[in-house]
């Protein structure tokens, strides 16, 4: 299993919009619905459009995640690449993100393999629903990093000292939510063994600095701004997960890797093992060949440009293209991969 690794002298937070995958999964309950109200053409644009028709909506996460800004630096490309018209949707992420391709409502959206994979299977989050297997991928992007947070004075050193505790889980259905509920159950536990609190994990962090809430599970690109906010007023600690609870995991679910957060990304002296799972980009599956064809091509001929957005985002390269990817790649994005000579 391929283990993660970023190195510290790398970890430079980039951007003002830094955090996400984010708020990776901070809801913005305002702007749930915005794809809707931007994006009615979505269904005239299937189908092989002229690209002067486009409009592109990138549905991304919370304001203040590392979606947001990646997702920032997408359209910024392909407006000025391509010439389209572009909208970035803030959203609650991996799950809405999901449902709002489906439903024709975003052309783009940034999510967690985990929930593609179970929306792609009608399982976990989307169990007892239609398998979405229109699904289609773009790219993979970079590793989200499973980062259980907690502070030293809460005397929490593992997963398994949350029980009884008051721990921020995610806004409820949000791809951190999904892996809550995942961890937890590779420890033997689940929301029984805790006090659940539906929070978005920008939401958690500042419940933990007035002491209503002990830890939170925040699932991001390394550094994530919220934890970083938090370690400037209190010693931040980062739950590890490893041994056989991380054998678990990935016994269980394909998209788990291993992976490390270096000592000194949160003023911690010690690596952090954990878990990651990879960050994919969906693409609806009624756009044209060609048009997604010229969205793949801008995309990583301007790949400088989704690097500068923010430090996760210096993961995203042709070498990896398929990375924990798990559902097909749209036949535009599979063309331009072909010609790369990227594809087995």
């Amino acid at each position: 299993m391929k283990k993660a690794m970023l190195s510290a002298m790398g970890l430079l937070l980039i951007g003002t919009a830094a955090a996400c995958g984010n708020d990776n999964e901070a809801a913005d309950a305002g702007n749930n619905d915005g794809g809707a109200d931007n994006n009615g053409n979505t269904e005239a644009n299937a189908g092989g459009a002229d690209m002067d028709d486009l409009f592109i909506t990138v549905a991304t996460g919370g304001t203040s995640g590392v979606y947001y800004p990646i997702g920032g630096a997408i359209s910024n490309i392909l407006d000025q690449d391509l010439g389209v018209d572009t909208s970035v949707q803030s959203t609650g992420a991996s799950v809405e993100n999901v449902n709002l391709i489906d439903s024709n409502r975003a052309e783009l959206a940034i999510t967690m393999a985990d929930a593609v994979a179970q929306a792609y299977e009608g399982s976990g989050a989307f169990d007892g629903e239609e398998p979405i297997e229109s699904l289609r991928g773009l790219t993979a992007l970079y590793p989200n990093f499973v980062q259980v947070v907690t502070t030293a004075d809460t005397g929490i050193e593992s997963i398994y000292d949350l029980e009884g505790r008051d721990v921020g889980v995610g806004a409820p259905g949000s791809g951190v939510e999904l892996n809550a509920r995942m961890i937890l159950d590779a420890h033997g536990m689940d929301y029984d063994d805790i006090n659940e609190d539906f929070l978005s994990y920008s939401e958690a962090i500042d419940q933990i600095k007035n002491g209503m809430v002990d830890a939170a599970f925040v699932t991001s690109g390394v550094p994530n701004a919220t934890i970083i906010d938090l370690s400037t007023t209190h010693d931040a600690v980062v739950l590890p997960i490893e041994g056989e609870p991380m054998d678990n995991l990935m016994d269980e679910y394909a998209f788990f890797s291993t992976g490390v957060i270096p000592g000194g990304t949160y003023d911690q002296e010690e690596d952090v093992n954990t878990a990651t799972i990879t960050n994919v980009l969906l693409v609806n599956s009624e756009l044209s060949d060609d048009v997604v064809y010229e969205i793949t091509r801008s995309l990583f001929e301007h790949i400088d440009d989704l690097h500068a957005s923010h430090n996760a985002a210096t993961d995203i390269s042709l070498d990896s293209v398929m990375e924990g990817m798990p559902v097909p790649l749209h036949p535009g994005a599979e063309r331009y991969f072909e010609e790369q000579g990227v594809l087995d």
